[in-house]
């Protein structure tokens, strides 16, 4: 007996390319990296809405969450826990964060554009020359707090146009080399504090006071006026960064591949400079030259989240919140005297410094 075997043909699937593949796991690892972020975002927002309760709780006149909320909703149960949430404390919170959100935003975008983790706006000098323009106006000009901001605006952008043209004269050949900038940058730096000390000690007595006192960093007398001020620079803003922002991660690819699709590199980057400046100089009027937020939170915010891009969004929420921590800091760490913000961040900034230089690469 024969018997006939009959082979069924098997249908494969085809193998996936390498192509396919690499698509697939470029998607995956986006969306495990977007998720990361959202997730940082969620848990830095709710630092900060607790970091602020805090804030709106201590002080000389202490209160318990409850209190601050219903002064907060104005029910009018209490009418001093009112004036103390509304009028002394809120302010102050909210310029606190406002100040971080911008200082982390101008350096992520300083970082960014100069391809080096140091050159955010306090090494750079663009601080320093806002704080110089600053103190030009209250030791020499007058003309009160409103005449602040412009000063310090025309002292940032004079300061980045300086330093901007000096790297630049190395580096026609290949652009303005990060280090260059960080290293001429910190020579103009120092040109300009040893200005700043001399404004300050040629100025009479009450200007040499109020100077003195802004110099040092502060969000102590914070008024809502200052809020609305530094909210409409903001504002203004905001619109040009987000838009120039999208160029960042190309501009990162080298100027080459950024002209290759499509990106005008300098105008771009030009844009973003000036969008970091004046960031810069609306938060340093306001609050006076506070150190180590803009240098540390693009990079703390960079390593928790573990992205290369921009990440502006980011460096905003981490700045907020460790402006507000060093501003509760302050006012606690030897209470009843209040110490100013920039004392503080200014000694988280050098220790944040030197970590951060020995992890670089030689």
């Amino acid at each position: 007996m024969t018997r006939t075997l009959t082979r069924t043909p098997v249908t494969r699937e085809p193998a996936p390319s390498p192509t396919t593949r690499l698509v697939l796991r470029n998607r995956l690892v986006a969306w495990r990296l977007e998720a990361r972020v959202a997730v940082f975002a969620l848990v830095a927002t709710l630092v900060g809405a607790g970091l602020a309760v805090v804030a709106l709780t201590i002080g000389d006149y202490g209160l318990a969450p409850s209190q601050v909320l219903r002064a907060l909703a104005g029910d009018g149960s209490d009418p001093l826990a009112e004036f103390f949430v509304r009028e002394q404390r809120a302010p102050r919170v909210v310029c606190a964060l406002l100040v971080g959100a911008a200082l982390g935003v101008s350096g992520a975008i300083i970082q960014q554009v100069s391809d080096n983790p140091l050159g955010s706006p306090d090494i750079v000098g663009f601080t320093i020359g806002a704080a110089t323009g600053a103190l030009i106006q209250i030791t020499l000009l007058g003309g009160g707090p409103d005449a602040t901001a412009p000063a310090a605006l025309v002292g940032g952008l004079v300061t980045a146009a300086v330093v901007g043209a000096l790297a630049w004269q190395g580096g026609r050949h290949g652009g303005v080399p990060g280090v260059r900038l960080v290293l001429v940058g910190i020579g103009v730096a120092a040109v300009l504090q040893a200005v700043n000390t001399l404004l300050v000690v040629r100025a009479d007595l009450s200007a040499a006071q109020d100077a003195a006192h802004w110099l040092a960093g502060s969000f102590n007398a914070m008024t809502w006026q200052d809020v609305a001020r530094l909210g409409l620079v903001l504002a203004v803003v905001a619109p040009f960064t987000a838009a120039l922002a999208r160029t960042l991660p190309v501009l990162a690819l080298g100027d080459d591949a950024a002209r290759g699709v499509g990106v005008r590199v300098e105008p771009s980057r030009l844009g973003l400079v000036v969008c970091g400046v004046v960031l810069v100089a609306a938060a340093t009027a306001v609050a006076g030259p506070i150190a180590f937020i803009a240098l540390a939170a693009p990079q703390l915010a960079r390593r928790i989240t573990r992205t290369a891009g921009s990440g502006l969004a980011s460096a905003a929420l981490m700045g907020a919140a460790l402006t507000l921590a060093s501003d509760i800091v302050a006012q606690r760490l030897f209470a009843p005297t209040q110490l100013p913000v920039g004392v503080v961040s200014g000694s988280l900034g050098g220790l944040y410094l030197i970590w951060l230089l020995t992890r670089e690469k030689r």
